[in-house]
């Protein structure tokens, strides 16, 4: 299956390439032949798991899927509601917006039944949506190195409570940039519903 090639600009790879030959340098790996939005999805999962495991939190898959691919759990005893609160997730991933979108905000476009979903107030269970842009090309998906591994690029959540379905099918909402979506934005989002309040 043939990808497309690498975003123009996109920066050299740098690691130490330890003992493999320069011919074999420039080389393309040969990549399996799963689909790419398959890897899209594997890829974000992946992400969720870092960002979950760095925040404390444990991660569970609701079976059969219903419209919500991840619940988190965070346990602490400044919870004020319950030792252990819960935060549905919904994951989306995309490789057509830049990286570091510039603005405020950048657009994603949702099916209304989707967003509907997304959006139900009053809830018992807050739900976010985290959306991952990636590199449009496999190969710039990750860098690896001896100092660390580097996911590329990046989640954003949002919470869309309340939010109103405006299309006919689909519905565009705006993503906060200011929201990246790391261990320190789920401790927040916990802390905050452990308290009683929204993400």
């Amino acid at each position: 299956m043939a990808l497309a090639q690498p975003n123009p600009g996109s920066p050299a790879r740098t690691e130490d390439h330890g003992g493999t030959p320069p011919q074999q340098r420039n080389t393309p790996p040969m990549r399996g032949t799963l689909a790419t939005t398959a890897c899209m999805e594997t890829l974000q999962v992946g992400y969720l798991h870092a960002v979950a495991a760095a925040a404390g939190c444990s991660l569970s898959q609701p079976f059969p899927d219903n419209g919500i691919d991840w619940h988190v759990s965070h346990g602490a005893p400044g919870h004020t509601v319950d030792d252990e609160v819960t935060v549905k997730v919904q994951l989306k991933c995309t490789y057509q917006i830049a990286p570091n979108p510039p603005g405020a905000t950048f657009s994603f476009t949702l099916d209304n039944a989707h967003l509907v979903k997304l959006a139900r107030t009053p809830v018992s269970v807050h739900k976010i949506l985290v959306v991952m842009l990636v590199p449009r090309s496999q190969d710039d998906w990750l860098r690896a190195g001896h100092d660390g591994l580097d996911l590329r690029y990046c989640c954003y959540w949002t919470n869309l409570a309340g939010h109103p379905v405006t299309g006919g099918h689909r519905t565009t909402v705006r993503i906060p940039t200011s929201r990246i979506f790391d261990d320190r934005a789920l401790c927040g989002i916990m802390a905050r519903v452990g308290a009683g309040g929204r993400p």
